[in-house]
């Protein structure tokens, strides 16, 4: 019977240790978590301008928004040679293409914008690390976009490429269905603040600017779920907690990722000079430069406290670990000697070969007076460990 009792013991506490030690879950996520790490690699051996076009892009969409001081038009461009008459105006045009689908579309705008190979390469095969390139008389800025996803978790990631010229600037980007250029185009179309009195390079500050702007929205969202997630894991850590504390992990590395050389390339158009670029728009570009180390800065924190947050679920887990393992203990403390009695008396000595061989066996309330003997025991066992403060803060045991 000590031998069974034992058995017992053991696998009660191999299942609570089953159930509560830490275990590495895949995330289930919604997108494809490799394009968060991976920028654009060309095939060895291919030639320089060589565009590869994703299966699943979508067509592109041309906009075409021109404005001068008195005036502002938005229309939408089915031939990209439509926009040649609005290039060499003295009004600001913002060409906006939206989508990645066609490359004969595509290479049709490089020809009327007269983009280097080495630029439209850089434009169409995406992911690309931010960047800023020189071009003669055009100023090719590559940035990583993030918007809120609308299911309310995570963010949408892609490229915006601004090409600067004098009097226009092109933007292609990756995705047409995200972008937080709308304030911008509301400006444009209200002449509200300033933009509609400056040149292009200013517009091409808005936009950068609005990029920048857009990490706030994602990172307050990180901030909520981390708040959340940490009375969670203080309070009841599960499974599922250390998968979100994981997928947090890398999503937060995956911003990182995107806005840390987005303030070396803004840092490059505050430092180094470029006749397309005003002294003007350098001086608003500071301020561009102070809301990207805001923005490290919190990614950074972030970090930190999801890291922290694998310390505090392993900590917690152990604090439950230990519980289980108190309860089980006084448990079988209780019923050693329960056990022992029991054990006892199985021995079944026949008390009539012997007087010493358990002559209680053929007392008249032995049995009562044996369950009596072992309930004292117990309860005198429970009371003794209760005031030994042994069965305070038990939080019990959850799946």
């Amino acid at each position: 019977m000590t031998s069974r009792s034992s058995q017992i013991s053991d696998s009660l506490e191999s299942r609570a240790a089953s159930a509560l030690m830490p275990a590495f879950v895949e995330p289930a996520a919604e997108e494809d978590e490799s394009d968060y790490f991976e920028y654009f690699a060309d095939e060895p051996g291919s030639a320089p301008g060589t565009l590869n076009i994703e299966a699943d892009a979508s067509p592109p969409t041309i906009f075409l928004i021109d404005y001068s001081e008195s005036n502002a038009i938005r229309i939408k461009i089915d031939d990209p040679e439509d926009c040649i008459a609005y290039l060499d105006k003295e009004s600001v045009s913002w060409v906006d293409v939206q989508g990645l689908g066609s490359e004969a579309v595509l290479r049709q705008i490089g020809q009327v914008f007269d983009l280097h190979p080495l630029v439209l390469e850089d434009v169409v095969n995406v992911p690309q690390r931010p960047k800023v390139d020189e071009f003669d008389d055009q100023l090719l800025v590559i940035a990583r976009m993030v918007t809120p996803r609308e299911s309310g978790r995570g963010f949408v990631a892609e490229q915006v490429s601004l090409i600067l010229s004098k009097h226009y600037l092109l933007t292609v980007q990756e995705e047409p269905d995200y972008d937080c250029f709308g304030p911008v185009r509301d400006r444009i179309r209200t002449a509200k603040g300033t933009i509609r009195q400056h040149q292009a390079d200013y517009l091409a500050y808005s936009l950068i600017d609005a990029i920048i702007d857009g990490y706030f929205p994602v990172l307050e969202d990180y901030g909520e779920l981390l708040e959340e997630l940490e009375d969670e894991v203080v309070e009841n850590p599960t499974r599922q907690s250390l998968e979100k504390i994981h997928r947090i992990k890398r999503e937060l590395l995956s911003l990182r990722r995107a806005i840390w050389p987005q303030r070396d390339s803004i840092n490059s158009l505050i430092r180094d000079g470029n006749h397309l670029i005003g002294d003007e728009v350098r001086v608003y570009l500071r301020d561009c430069y102070d809301h990207t180390v805001q923005v490290i800065d919190m990614v950074e924190t972030y970090r930190e406290v999801a890291s922290s947050l694998m310390d505090v679920y392993v900590s917690s887990v152990g604090n439950k670990m230990n519980e289980v393992m108190k309860f089980l203990t006084i448990v079988s403390t209780i019923f050693i000697p329960l056990t022992f009695i029991a054990g006892l008396y199985g021995m079944n000595f026949n008390p009539e070969k012997s007087p010493l061989n358990m002559p209680e066996l053929n007392w008249y309330w032995g049995y009562p007076l044996c369950l009596a003997l072992m309930g004292g025991i117990a309860a005198v066992l429970i009371l003794y460990f209760r005031r030994k403060g042994w069965f305070e803060n038990f939080s019990g045991i959850k799946d």
